[in-house]
């Protein structure tokens, strides 16, 4: 599959542009919070050479109850520039999952109208599995101005969302697994109510990657949204548990050629948290 350098990048790719001096690498692994790791740790072991880190927990509105909710554009520019990204830079963003939190982030760079941004195929497992060099030194950081200029039509807020489910006009896309999206399993976060919103449909985000975390081919992308049952012809809202998923359905979307996909940021750890907002449960409906 040829590569598209504006959302996904091959490690072959990333190799033989890795001493590009405009090139800028990210790690932006993130875990559940059952998952037992700590990412800035591993991060500080062993990282892809001039990789920086993104906290996605941090680099986020702090002020919001709601966990690693999208920036103020103006904290985003500072944390950037901190961690010495800018404009004129092709930004690589991977992470230690395969391909996970990592469209949480490429997600966050369209929204901030920067488009030269993409996902490492496969992630760090790949990188390292294929005996590629990791090391522990920090990059030098030089300081890159960044001008934002926000894509308020890549986000969508519980508001906006509410008003598509019951209007039916968009087509809301779940990517949790089957069962917590039916109601049968419980939230990993504590304080949530099981099910889904109302008339979404499910496409578990892992059912978009191969066995080695890289991205399904195109045919077969489209394959998964069609048999899901949701209509791509309509505007897309994206949902998962807390935001970092939904973006990965995002991604997908992209490659397909839906590039205007709308992610609803507070996700589950929202519309889960409001007794007064609609559940439905078991499976979508046709």
């Amino acid at each position: 599959m040829e590569n598209d350098i504006k959302s996904l990048v091959s490690t072959d790719w990333l190799a033989e542009h890795i001493k590009d001096p405009d090139l800028r690498i990210l790690d932006a692994s993130w875990y559940l919070p059952d998952a037992g790791r700590d990412p800035r740790a591993e991060f500080d072991a062993a990282h892809i050479k001039g990789a920086r880190f993104f906290d996605i927990d941090e680099v986020a509105d702090l002020r919001s109850a709601l966990p690693h909710t999208v920036p103020p554009v103006e904290k985003f520019m500072s944390r950037m520039r901190a961690i010495g990204v800018g404009d004129g830079h092709q930004v690589v963003v991977y992470d230690g999952a395969g391909l996970f939190s990592a469209a949480r982030v490429w997600w966050t760079f369209r929204l901030m109208g920067f488009e030269n941004v993409a996902v490492l195929d496969g992630g760090l497992p790949k990188w390292q599995a294929e005996g590629r060099p990791v090391d522990a030194k920090p990059a030098t950081i030089r300081d890159r101005h960044m001008i934002v200029k926000r894509q308020d039509h890549l986000i969508k807020d519980v508001t906006q969302v509410a008003r598509a489910a019951k209007l039916e006009d968009h087509t809301i896309i779940d990517a949790r697994p089957a069962p917590r999206f039916e109601g049968t399993a419980p939230e990993p976060r504590e304080g949530m109510r099981a099910g889904h919103i109302p008339n979404s449909q499910n496409v578990p985000f892992s059912t978009l990657l191969n066995d080695d975390k890289t991205m399904k081919p195109k045919a077969e992308l489209q394959a998964i949204f069609d048999a899901a049952g949701a209509d791509l012809s309509k505007p897309i809202i994206t949902t998962c548990g807390s935001g970092v998923t939904a973006c990965v359905l995002a991604l997908a979307l992209y490659q397909i050629g839906k590039t205007d996909a709308a992610v609803y940021d507070g996700s589950w750890s929202e519309w889960g948290m409001y007794g007064d907002l609609p559940i439905a449960t078991g499976p979508a409906d046709a």
